[in-house]
């Protein structure tokens, strides 16, 4: 095998995400689901013998040292691996969205370079290298929609008696990004949410909980506002995910989402059961 092309980074949604307290060492503690979605960036995997890591950007221009270069790199200083690779990535999940566009792009690196390098590793090795790259990588690598505790480390798949339905979802990323650490550090942030369930959650499922990060992150960007009352307007239930700026709400009736400000990003997505690599590993 010589080459991995159209390799899919599907992104994510929180559905809901909630603040239970905070460590000692300042990380704070969390409880969410993570729901994967069908808009996903596209990689493409080249073998390289001289063990260069080399990208290419078919899109969007990306940093030098971005979440898949990397990626590959943690790969071959975790298997002594003497090979390389030439990525091409078409960046197509925006940026600080809280969609995790890039901790995906770093997981499908992984699964592919894996494949690619016949290193055969499996997937709690995998999810070990992809946790020192980021705390959402591991989610990305499980297969699943799933429960996320701890400071997101805490992994559990939805079991099949908690499934999420099948439904559509309008996604909308306003111009304005935001930054994580500003929000995480805000004295306004609601750092005391109950503990919940997941038989708790799975009985409402989209209709469970809240975005703790969603007020302080309304102060710091208005414009998550503007798209959460434009939602209200159409008669959806909107909320941010992660730590935004995106916004998202289950499609429950028809909207004209081209009346959209043209500045939005705006995509009609639907749930993804696993991820479309599950069975890479």
């Amino acid at each position: 095998m010589q080459a991995l092309y159209d390799v899919p980074a599907p992104a994510k949604l929180n559905l809901f995400l909630h603040i239970t307290g905070r460590r000692p060492d300042g990380y704070h503690l969390l409880q969410s689901v993570f729901m994967l979605i069908d808009w996903s960036d596209t990689l493409h995997f080249a073998l390289r013998h001289d063990g260069h890591i080399s990208r290419e950007d078919l899109g969007a221009p990306l940093p030098p040292d971005d979440l898949t270069v990397r990626a590959a790199r943690a790969l071959q200083a975790a298997t002594g691996c003497a090979l390389g690779a030439h990525i091409g990535v078409l960046k197509q999940v925006p940026a600080q969205a809280g969609m995790g566009g890039g901790s995906s792009d770093a997981a499908s690196t992984l699964l592919a370079l894996n494949r690619l390098w016949h290193l055969n590793l499996d997937r709690p090795t995998l999810m070990r290298i992809g946790l020192t790259l980021g705390a959402d990588v591991p989610f990305f690598l499980c297969g699943d929609n799933a429960w996320v505790e701890g400071i997101g480390e805490a992994i559990t798949p939805l079991p099949p008696e908690h499934a999420l339905p099948s439904a559509r979802f309008v996604v909308i990323k306003p111009a304005a990004g935001l930054d994580t650490p500003q929000i995480f550090s805000s004295p306004t942030l609601k750092r005391d949410s109950a503990s919940a369930t997941i038989a708790g959650f799975a009985a409402k499922h989209f209709d469970f909980g809240q975005n703790d990060l969603q007020s302080t992150a309304e102060a710091l960007c208005p414009d998550v506002k503007k798209v959460l009352n434009w939602l209200a307007l159409h008669k959806l239930r909107g909320r941010m995910t992660g730590s935004g700026s995106a916004v998202f709400a289950k499609i429950s009736h028809q909207v004209d989402f081209s009346q959209a400000p043209g500045e939005w990003q705006v995509k009609q997505c639907e749930n993804l059961q696993t991820h479309p690599l599950k069975d890479w590993v």
